[in-house]
This record gives C-alpha cells, structure tokens and sequence, in this order.
C-alpha cells in the first residue's frame, strides 16, 4: 500500500512538474521572408526579427509603427556583421530586433529601412500583425 501511494504521489509531482515546464517561453525567429505574416504570440514570448542592413551607409532599421500595450522592444536593435566581415568597416550584415508580447490584444508591427535624419519615404517596409490572445 504504501508503494502504490509513493508511485501515486510521484507520479503527481511529475505531472504538476511537466505542466509548468510546458509553459510558453522562448524566441521566435523571423528574417525577410516573413515580411507580412500574421502571428499569433502567447505572453512572455519574444520575436527575433534579424533583416539585412549596412549602417556605413546611414541606413538602418527602425520602428516606425508599435502598440506598445501589446508588444515592447527588448535592448537595443544590434548589428552582426556578415561571417567572415567581422571587423572590416563598412561591411554588410544584419540587424536583430527584439519584441516581446507584453499584452493582450493585436497590432501591427511596422520597421523601416531609412536614414533617421532624412524626411523621405523608406528604402523598405517590413510589417507584422501579431495577436497576443
């Protein structure tokens, strides 16, 4: 009897275990190829948007459209220079984004690709719509 209650009462610290490790964490990656998409976002969730750029021309990526009660940047956007480029000036490469769902609700995600200083329209638009239920 008191090995079944053992086998019982561990097998429910398993489960009770399993179910918290089951909740959603982790980054979700997205490059060019996803300009457009919808995506759905449980809570705590980040989004990882890494799109191809080359400051040493002035140009860079830059928010231009959040609802912040729905998705806030995480740090700084960063630049990684293409492999083997590390360190030579003017080098291209990419610039990582981070946005995690903070709120529930939905919005639309707008980057662009501009020099912050000029009053044009972009080089380009990357857009997202991600629902956070």
């Amino acid at each position: 009897m008191k090995t079944r209650i053992s086998i019982l009462f561990t097998l429910m610290i398993a489960a009770v275990l399993l179910t918290a490790c089951a909740a959603p964490v982790g980054e979700i990656p997205l490059g060019t190829q996803d300009n457009g998409l919808q995506v759905e976002l449980d809570k705590g969730r980040v989004l990882v948007i890494s799109l191809e750029s080359n400051p040493s021309t002035g140009f860079g990526w830059h928010i231009a459209d959040i609802d912040e009660t729905v998705l806030k940047q995480v740090g700084e956007i960063e630049f990684i220079a293409a492999s083997g480029d590390e360190g030579l000036v003017g080098a291209p490469g990419v610039e990582v984004l981070r946005v995690e769902a903070v709120g529930s609700g939905s919005c639309t995600l707008t980057l662009t690709y501009n020099r912050a200083w000029e009053d044009v329209a972009p080089e380009q638009t990357y857009t997202l719509t991600v629902t956070v239920p």
